[in-house]
């Protein structure tokens, strides 16, 4: 199943989403269910699911789980040196948030700011097992936070949505990158207050180039697409990550496909939750020089 996550306003545009399936597809992934083929579980864009996140936030607003947040993102960061939290939330919104918050509510909302909808997350510890990992603990207060449910602005946060759409799809396992763990940990308790059952979660190592940069657009690294137009064979990139896995001694061309046959799924737990820097030799096989 493909979702495609745009909720995020301008930001978020349909030349992206059929870039992003084209280049799935030049990769050799293919899909049961999308936004392209349709399903039983669509919409697929969840720009079409907001009011399924709207019944949610109600849910929880009725129950008492989540609070009017009137704070910037300068103000949350300012309120004291707590650490960051999950990746995209940014700052902890701990005990010097809410105090902060309690102190400018009245005259915010009397000036008709308009606030955000935080979950009060309370203190505790958040433990899972990651398939890859490994055993993960987080205390809630200091490395969580209360967590942002809707901004400010009127668009949904990613925590929200993506929680009510893996339920609402029947998602049983995740894999991502291990930069987004505290995510993980901060998603279990929407689910926790939701009444949901989550799913499983394998956090494999992110690639990172030659200089230790983690690989992204914003840093100059080649996309998929760009990869692509330069001519490089997707068996190429394919085996570069199943070597990157410990899946393969030396990375060779192989199809997404073939991977499957010859990768035995025990083998999951040999791939490491730590950065995997690719060398010039890994680069010059990608690209066959």
């Amino acid at each position: 199943m493909v979702r495609v996550e745009d909720i995020d306003g301008p930001r978020s545009r349909q030349e992206s989403v059929s870039g992003n399936l084209a280049e799935l597809r030049w990769l050799g992934l293919d899909w049961d269910e999308g936004p392209d083929v349709g399903g039983n579980a669509g919409p697929y864009l969840q720009s079409a699911r907001v009011d399924l996140y709207g019944a949610a936030l109600a849910r929880l607003d009725r129950t008492g789980a989540v609070f009017d947040c009137y704070l910037s993102r300068k103000d949350v960061a300012s309120a004291s040196s707590a650490p960051h939290g999950p990746a995209e939330a940014g700052q902890v919104y701990g005990a010097a948030q809410r105090e902060l918050n309690s102190e400018v509510a009245v005259e915010r909302r009397s000036a008709g700011r308009s606030p955000s909808k935080r979950l009060a997350t309370g203190t505790g510890v958040v433990a899972f097992t990651d398939a890859i990992a490994g055993a993960q603990s987080f205390d809630v207060e200091t490395q969580i936070g209360d967590i942002v449910m809707r901004r400010s602005d009127g668009l949904w946060a990613y925590q929200l949505a993506v929680s009510v759409d893996d339920a609402a799809m029947g998602i049983t396992e995740v894999v991502r990158g291990s930069d987004l763990l505290a995510s993980t940990a901060a998603q279990l308790l929407v689910y926790r207050r939701l009444g949901v059952e989550p799913p499983a979660f394998a956090h494999v190592g992110v690639l990172l180039d030659e200089h230790g940069q983690r690989l992204s657009k914003r840093s100059g690294s080649l996309s998929l697409a760009e990869l692509a137009r330069n001519a490089v064979k997707p068996e190429r990139v394919v085996g570069l990550v199943a070597a990157s896995l410990g899946w393969l001694d030396t990375p060779r061309p192989l199809r997404a496909r073939q991977l499957l046959s010859q990768v035995d799924a025990e083998l999951l737990g040999t791939a490491s939750p730590e950065p995997v820097t690719l060398s010039r030799t890994d680069m010059e096989f990608l690209t066959g020089s």
